[in-house]
């Protein structure tokens, strides 16, 4: 499942360049996964390509996609627009990929009635008739991390069953409710390691270190 995004997103750019097929080894390089590993998840879909030709890329991207679930225009709701929500909701590639930012809430009244794009900021009061009236399952939390559990809390009674969190904040949620959690500081300090220990001037470091 991890996977499937990674050659979506490459098959896309694909039909953009309006290449036709493309190989395994092609497309393993493309999205950085071991061919085999792609042969076998492209096997689970049924698909097997060619011999000497390889996968038709439009018909490949349609299998991934509907496999994702990206043949229908998923409504998604934004609560939290500071820096980063506006940044989200005026990012155009969501609905190249099946997803349509439906609405903006936030709970500051100086930004309730303020436009990002096309969509009014409303009111974080509104959010159980928002998400009932766009029949709405996912939701992304761009606020504090303060905000973040008393905002999930109110997107889980709401009926959100799917929240992409962007707060430093750890959710508490009902089993059957699926978080996904980017967290840009931490992915820093990972990519801080790596160079900290690729020059070896760390603590501890040694000729032994592995």
């Amino acid at each position: 499942m991890a996977r499937l995004p990674l050659y979506h997103r490459g098959l896309l750019e694909l039909v953009r360049s309006k290449q036709l097929t493309i190989s395994s080894v092609a497309l393993a390089e493309l999205t950085g996964v071991n061919a085999a590993k792609v042969r076998k998840d492209l096997s689970h879909l049924g698909s097997y390509g060619t011999r000497g030709v390889g996968y038709d890329v439009e018909n490949l991207l349609r299998q991934i996609a509907r496999e994702l679930g990206l043949t229908q225009n998923w409504p998604v709701i934004i609560v939290g627009i500071g820096n980063l929500g506006r940044a989200l909701a005026s990012y155009g590639g969501f609905s190249a990929r099946g997803f349509r930012i439906a609405a903006l809430l936030d709970a500051s009244p100086e930004k309730v009635g303020t436009l990002v794009g096309d969509l009014a900021v409303r009111a974080t009061s509104e959010l159980g008739d928002i998400v009932r009236s766009h029949e709405a399952v996912i939701g992304i939390i761009a606020t504090p991390g303060i905000a973040a559990q008393e905002v999930a809390d109110e997107m889980v009674d709401a009926g959100i069953t799917s929240i992409l969190n962007f707060s430093p904040a750890v959710l508490n949620v009902p089993e059957l409710i699926t978080v996904r959690r980017v967290d840009l500081a931490l992915e820093l300090q990972i990519l801080s390691f790596h160079e900290q220990h690729r020059s070896g001037d760390h603590p501890g470091s040694s000729e032994g270190y592995q």
